[in-house]
C-alpha cells in the first residue's frame, strides 16, 4: 500500500528569500555604518595632526613664532607636539642669531671700508705730496689689517661650528701660560696704572697657543675695561673634578642681561662699555668659549659691584 502526501512549501521559499533580501540590506547598511563611523572616528582621531599641520605651514622664515598645541592633542601626540616646539624654539633662537651676525658683520665690515674708501677719494681729490700718500697707505693697512684678523676670527669660528680638532695635545702649566702673558701685557698695565698678579698653579692637557689665546682674550678685555690704578687678578683653582682660571677686574658694572651674551659673536655690552679706540671687533670672548668647548670646558662671566670675573672651567684629571 503506498500513501502519497502533498505539502505546500512556497511560504517558506518565500520567507527565506526575504530573508536573504533582509539580511543582504543589513548587511549593506551595517558596512555604510560601519564605515562612516569609521570615516569619522579617523577624521576626529586625526583633527589634532590637521592643526599641527596647518601650524607648521604657517612657519616661514620672518614668522618662527608658531607653537604646536599641547593641550589640544591628546597624550599620545603631546610628547611629538612638545618635541616639534623644542626643535621650533632652537630655530627661532640659531634664526635669531644668525640675523644679528649678519648685522653686525655688515656693520663691522662697513666701518674701516668706508674709512679708507673716504681717504683714498680725498687723496685722489686733488695732487698730494709724497708723504700725504705714504701716510694714506699707512692708514689704510692698518684697516686692511684689523679686516684681515676679523675674517681670520670668523673663519676660526666658523671650523668651531663643525667641531674642531685640536691641533696638539700636550701638559700645559696655566701659571707658566699667565706668567709670559703678563709679561707681554705689563706695558699696557703700567699706561693704566693697573697691576697684574697671579695666584695658584694647574695643569692641564690641551693645545698651548689655543689656551694661551683664550687667556690672553680675557687679559686683554680686563685691561681694556679695567679702571686705572686698580689690579687685574689672575686666579687659578686646580680641583680633582675640574680646573678653573679666573681673571677679575675692577670696572664698570656690567648689566645682569648683559652676562649671558658676552660670549656671543660681535656682542658688545651698553656703550658705558664701549671703546671705539679698540680695534676690537667683539670677537674675543666668542673665541675663548669656542676654544673652551674644544678642549671639553667652559667660559663664564659674573659682575658685582663693580667687579668683572671671566672663569675658563677645564675638566679635572688633566694630568700633568
Amino acid at each position: 500500500m503506498r500513501l502519497n502526501l502533498a505539502l505546500d512549501t512556497q511560504h517558506h521559499i518565500h520567507f527565506v528569500q526575504m530573508l536573504h533580501q533582509q539580511l543582504a540590506i543589513y548587511v549593506l547598511v551595517a558596512t555604510l555604518l560601519s564605515g562612516l563611523l569609521g570615516w569619522w572616528a579617523a577624521r576626529s582621531g586625526l583633527a589634532p595632526l590637521r592643526t599641527m599641520r596647518a601650524r607648521a605651514l604657517k612657519v616661514t622664515a620672518h614668522k618662527l613664532d608658531q607653537r604646536m598645541p599641547i593641550d589640544a592633542v591628546p597624550v599620545e601626540m603631546a610628547e611629538l607636539a612638545r618635541s616639534l616646539n623644542t626643535m621650533l624654539e632652537r630655530l627661532e633662537l640659531d634664526f635669531a642669531k644668525l640675523m644679528d651676525f649678519s648685522s653686525d658683520i655688515a656693520h663691522e665690515l662697513r666701518t674701516p671700508l668706508s674709512n679708507m674708501l673716504t681717504e683714498t677719494q680725498v687723496s685722489l681729490s686733488k695732487p698730494r705730496d709724497p708723504n700725504t700718500y705714504r701716510d694714506i697707505l699707512a692708514s689704510n693697512a692698518e684697516e686692511l689689517q684689523r679686516l684681515a684678523r676679523m675674517v681670520s676670527d670668523m673663519l676660526f669660528l666658523a671650523k668651531t661650528d663643525h667641531g674642531i680638532q685640536l691641533p696638539s695635545r700636550e701638559d700645559v702649566a696655566l701659571e707658566d701660560e699667565v706668567a709670559s702673558l703678563l709679561d707681554f701685557y705689563d706695558a699696557v698695565a703700567e699706561d693704566k696704572e693697573i697691576r697684574l698678579r697671579v695666584l695658584g698653579a694647574g695643569s692641564v692637557v690641551g693645545d698651548r697657543l689655543m689656551i694661551r689665546r683664550a687667556i690672553s682674550n680675557l687679559l686683554s678685555n680686563a685691561l681694556r675695561h679695567g679702571h686705572p690704578r686698580t689690579e687685574v687678578e689672575v686666579a687659578i683653582d686646580s680641583q680633582e673634578d675640574a680646573i678653573s682660571l679666573c681673571v677679575t677686574n675692577t670696572g664698570d658694572q656690567i648689566d645682569a642681561s648683559d652676562l649671558p651674551r658676552l660670549f656671543d659673536r660681535f656682542y658688545r655690552a651698553d656703550k658705558a662699555r664701549a671703546h671705539p679706540s679698540s680695534d676690537g671687533a667683539g670677537l674675543g670672548l666668542a673665541i675663548t668659549k669656542a676654544i673652551m668647548v674644544a678642549h671639553g670646558g667652559s667660559a663664564s662671566a659674573t659682575s658685582a659691584a663693580g667687579t668683572a670675573r671671566f672663569c675658563l672651567q677645564f675638566p679635572g684629571h688633566q694630568g700633568g
